[in-house]
C-alpha cells in the first residue's frame, strides 16, 4: 500500500513538475527521463541506489533541481564576449586590407607548410604572432602600461644573474647541434628569438638589443663550436680555389658599451664573453675586426658608428666595413675612393619600433667615387630573401672579380654603397639556407670570392645559419662541384 501511495505521488509531482516548467521547450519525456535519474540517486529518507549522475547536461536540468547550472553565467558571458572581440576584430580589420607590420629586427614569419615537418607545428605560434593585425598597438599600449602604472620600462630588470663562467649556459638550456638534437626548425626558431629580443634602456637616451647579452651567456652554440665552423667553412671555401672573408659587425654594446646601463641581468657575463669572442675569433678564423674602425670611423664626425634608438651602424660604419672587405680581397683598392656628403637622411631605429614607441633618427647619406671622379653608389635594397645581382662596368678602386655575399640586415644599410665597390656582386640573405638552399648554393657557386657577415651577437649566440654543419657540408659540396682553378 505504501508503494503504490509513493508511485501516486511519484506520478503527481511528475505531472506538476512538467505544467510548471519553466523550459517549456523540454519535452515531457526528457523531464521524466531526468527525475527517473533523481530518482535513482535517492529518494528522501531513503539511501540512494546509486551514485550515477544525470544523464543530460546540467542546464538542461530543470531550474528547481539542485544540480541545475546555466549555460553561461555572467562571468562565461563576459569571457565569451572578450574571446570574440580579440578574434574578430583583428580578422576584420584583415578583411579591411590591415596587414601586421614588421616590428622586429626580422622580417615577418612565413606561414609554415607540411613540408616543414614538425616545423608546422612549432611555426605556426611565431607566425600567429606575428600577424596579428593590431601587435603594434599592443606591444605600444604595454610599454605605457609599463611606465605610467610601474614607472619602469616593459623588459627584464632586477640584479644582475651570476653564471659559473663567460659564456656556459644554466643546465639544460644548452641545445648542441649533434646531429641527435636541434633541427633545422629548432635554428630557426632560436635565430628568431635572437632578433625578437627586448630592448635595454641605456643612458643618454641609448637603446640596446637584448640578444646583446642574452645571446652570450646563453648560447645554442658554445664559441669553440662557433669557431670550428668557421675554419670548416674557410677550409672547404679554400679547397675549392676561392677566397673567404669573415665579416663581423661588432654589436653595438661592443663598441659603444660606455652608455649601457650599470646594472642588467647577465651584463658580467656577457662582458667576459665578449672580450673572450674578439680574443678569439679574429685570431682563429681570420675574421675582420671592425671594432676600431667603427669607434673613430673615418668618415664622418668621429662619432662611434651606431644609431642611437638602431642596432645597426650607421651609413659611416657601412663604408669603414666595406672598405675593410675591399682592402682584404685587393690590398690598395679603397686607396683612391672620394667619399663625400650628399645629405642628411632620417629614418625609423628598429629597436625604438620594438619598444612600441616609433620615432625619428636622423643620419647622413654619401657618395662615393670608387675612382675618385664616378658617382656609383645606388639606392637601398630593402629585402634580399632571393639573390639580388649588382654588375657594372669596373673602374680603378673597384673589385673586378665575381663576388657572393651572405649577409643580413647590417647589408641594408651597406648595400647604398656595394654598386661602388663591386663590379660583380651576388646577395642574398643567409636565412636562405632554410627557405631556399639550393639557390643560395647556386648563387655561391657563381662567386670567385664569398664573403659572409653576421653580427657579433648571432656569432657568440651561434644561431647564424652558416654555422650549422649541415649548411657548412652542403656549402663545400656545392663549391667542390664547380672549382676554381
Amino acid at each position: 500500500m505504501r508503494a503504490a501511495a509513493r508511485s501516486e505521488q511519484t506520478s503527481a509531482a511528475r505531472s506538476d513538475s512538467i505544467k510548471g516548467c519553466r523550459r517549456p521547450y523540454l519535452s515531457a519525456s526528457v523531464v521524466a527521463t531526468v527525475y527517473d535519474v533523481t530518482l535513482q540517486e535517492g529518494t528522501p529518507g531513503e539511501p540512494p541506489e546509486t551514485s550515477a549522475l544525470p544523464a543530460v547536461h546540467e542546464s538542461w536540468l530543470p531550474r528547481e533541481h539542485a544540480l541545475y547550472r546555466p549555460r553561461h553565467g555572467g562571468r562565461q558571458l563576459t569571457a565569451l564576449i572578450a574571446g570574440v572581440v580579440f578574434f574578430a576584430a583583428p580578422l576584420a580589420a584583415y578583411a579591411v586590407g590591415v596587414r601586421a607590420a614588421e616590428i622586429e629586427n626580422r622580417p615577418l614569419v612565413e606561414l609554415p607548410t607540411p613540408a616543414d615537418g614538425w616545423g608546422l607545428f612549432t611555426g605556426m605560434p611565431q607566425w600567429a604572432v606575428d600577424h596579428l593585425v593590431f601587435r603594434e598597438a599592443a606591444v605600444r599600449a604595454a610599454d605605457g602600461i609599463s611606465r605610467g602604472l610601474f614607472a619602469e620600462p616593459r623588459g627584464r630588470g632586477g640584479p644582475p644573474v651570476e653564471l659559473p663562467g663567460p659564456i656556459a649556459p644554466p643546465p639544460g638550456r644548452q641545445r648542441a647541434p649533434d646531429g641527435d638534437g636541434a633541427g633545422p626548425s629548432d635554428m630557426t626558431e632560436s635565430l628568431i628569438l635572437a632578433e625578437s629580443s627586448e630592448v635595454i634602456e641605456g643612458k643618454n637616451g641609448w637603446l640596446y638589443l637584448g640578444y646583446d647579452v642574452e645571446g652570450k651567456c646563453r648560447p645554442y652554440r658554445d664559441l669553440d663550436q662557433s669557431i670550428d665552423a668557421l675554419q670548416e667553412l674557410r677550409r672547404v671555401v679554400e679547397a675549392s680555389g676561392r677566397e673567404l672573408v669573415i665579416l663581423i659587425a661588432p654589436d653595438k654594446s661592443t663598441v659603444v658599451p660606455e652608455n649601457l646601463p650599470d646594472r642588467y641581468p647577465d651584463l658580467d657575463c656577457a662582458r667576459q664573453a665578449t672580450d673572450e669572442f674578439w680574443a678569439r675569433v679574429p685570431a682563429e678564423t681570420g675574421a675582420l675586426d671592425l671594432r676600431s674602425a667603427l669607434r673613430r670611423p673615418a668618415v664622418g664626425e668621429g662619432d662611434p658608428a651606431y644609431y642611437r634608438m638602431d642596432t645597426h651602424w650607421t651609413d659611416e660604419g657601412a663604408l669603414a666595413a666595406l672598405r675593410a672587405v675591399a682592402q682584404r680581397i685587393e690590398p690598395g683598392s679603397p686607396d683612391g675612393w672620394v667619399i663625400d656628403r650628399d645629405g642628411a637622411a632620417v629614418h625609423t631605429p628598429d629597436l625604438a619600433v620594438m619598444q612600441g614607441r616609433p620615432t625619428e633618427e636622423d643620419g647622413m647619406r654619401y657618395r662615393l667615387r670608387p675612382d675618385g671622379d664616378l658617382d656609383r653608389t645606388g639606392p637601398r635594397i630593402h629585402r634580399f630573401d632571393e639573390p639580388v645581382r649588382i654588375a657594372g662596368e669596373p673602374t680603378p678602386g673597384m673589385i673586378a672579380e665575381p663576388v657572393a655575399l651572405l649577409g643580413d640586415s647590417f647589408m641594408v644599410s651597406t648595400s647604398r654603397y656595394l654598386p661602388a665597390v663591386f663590379a660583380d656582386l651576388s646577395l642574398i640573405n643567409y636565412t636562405a639556407a632554410q627557405s631556399d638552399r639550393a639557390a643560395m648554393l647556386d648563387m655561391l657557386a657563381d662567386g670567385d670570392v664569398i664573403v659572409v657577415q653576421s653580427v657579433e651577437r648571432l656569432i657568440a649566440g651561434g644561431v647564424t645559419p652558416f654555422l650549422d654543419p649541415g649548411v657548412v657540408a652542403d656549402i663545400g659540396a656545392a663549391l667542390a662541384a664547380r672549382p676554381r682553378p
